[in-house]
């Protein structure tokens, strides 16, 4: 995006003439920002050529997975629904790895029956059910292993998954113990050690840390595992305070620990290819006076974008038209829903604001839509894709007879 005589652009549309063609809340992405963060993504690894599998659950759109799927990359999923966006969007079953600590009866057989490359296992428990599926079905399932390293990432507490007290994976002394149990059996076939520590993570370290653990347990067990399974969770920049995680330490501290390993590396990210695509445009519905502070009441909600409400996650707005005459009041930019929590940024010297301008707010690519609810009965938003000049629509507005 850049201000162009003062108007916001994306690729070479005017936001501006978005919003008044297609109304307002609209999710919009950039398709060359998605082929240049691949691309990125790809460079910054290309020594060990790694399989990437983008996180389905970063956003599930369909016609952006089509989008993902012609650059060669896979899909991690974590339901059912995921499994069959992802084969449906044409990626290759080959290139799927199932994760998640609860998978059902039904999800494991339709992953067992459409041959995926891995089903990531959580628990004995897991490990058995697949076991029982596999056996009646008389096929030798390809699995993984997930470990919990408990390594802290340094980031949010709701979005932590590497540390002992979350719910994720296995600790080191069940997971000797489980691979003892896949070697014995005829009906898994134990292909990969997986791991996942955490997302919008922007500190080398504790991958580094991650990967010193893991070393020492394949050492410990002895076993040659197919694939390393390193997750995703590769953090960006939401605003100027945020620092760029340094890709060229991961790389480095990744060929350090693939020395003497004949293992390939699976890549779960879904933040860092999506999540700098997309923007949510909104209208100003009022500005309510409040002591010193503005209200800017927008028509996007926190039904629309949960992130802030949920993680307190900070996502910047700029506006469409730039007009230079900086307000003296603090806006908090909030949406209608009926809660506290319904608000999106608080800022200082913002330009002056009026009923019906068009804001927009950043970076919300990754977990936008995907969080996206019906919440106080709100039909979703549209979502289009540019291409240059093209103005693509991947997903229709939700319409009131959709939804009651």
């Amino acid at each position: 995006m850049k201000f162009i005589n003062n108007k916001l652009k994306i690729e070479n549309v005017f936001v501006q003439n978005i919003a008044e063609k297609y109304d307002t809340p609209t999710y919009c992405y950039s398709n060359k920002k998605l082929k240049e963060n691949i691309n990125i993504f790809r460079k910054n690894f290309k020594s060990f050529s790694p399989l990437i599998c983008f996180s389905i659950k970063s956003n599930p759109n369909i016609n952006l997975i089509k989008k993902i799927k012609k650059f060669g990359l896979g899909a991690d999923v974590v339901s059912l629904g995921e499994l069959i966006v992802a084969l449906k969007a044409g990626i290759s079953p080959k290139k799927i790895v199932f994760s998640g600590v609860g998978k059902t009866t039904e999800e494991i057989t339709y992953a067992i029956d459409k041959n995926i490359l891995l089903i990531n296992a959580e628990s004995k428990s897991e490990i058995k059910e697949i076991e029982r599926i596999a056996k009646n079905k008389k096929k030798r399932v390809q699995i993984g292993i997930r470990l919990n390293p408990n390594t802290d990432a340094k980031t949010l507490n709701q979005i932590s998954t590497g540390k002992k007290e979350n719910k994720f994976g296995v600790n080191e002394k069940i997971f000797y113990e489980l691979v003892r149990y896949c070697k014995n059996s005829n009906n898994i076939n134990l292909k990969c050690l997986s791991v996942h520590i955490g997302s919008q993570i922007l500190d080398y370290k504790p991958y580094e840390k991650m990967l010193k653990i893991i070393d020492k347990i394949i050492t410990k067990t002895d076993y040659n595992f197919d694939f390393i399974d390193l997750g995703g969770g590769m953090g960006i920049k939401y605003d100027d305070k945020t620092k760029k995680l340094n890709y060229n330490k991961y790389n480095l501290a990744i060929k350090k620990f693939l020395k003497n390993k004949k293992s390939k590396i699976i890549f779960e990210p879904g933040r860092s290819i999506i999540g700098n695509t997309g923007i949510l445009i909104s209208k100003i519905i009022y500005i309510k006076k409040s002591g010193k502070k503005s209200f800017v009441i927008i028509d996007a909600a926190m039904n629309d974008l949960m992130r802030p409400a949920l993680y307190g996650a900070i996502h910047s707005i700029l506006p469409s038209i730039k007009n230079f005459k900086k307000s003296k009041r603090i806006y908090e930019f909030v949406g209608p829903i009926c809660e506290s929590t319904d608000k999106f940024s608080t800022v200082n010297n913002f330009q002056n604001l009026k009923e019906k301008d068009i804001i927009v707010i950043c970076d919300v690519g990754a977990y936008g839509m995907s969080l996206s609810s019906n919440y106080n009965l709100r039909p979703k938003p549209l979502e289009i894709l540019i291409e240059g000049s093209k103005i693509k629509v991947i997903k229709k507005r939700q319409k009131y007879t959709d939804i009651i």
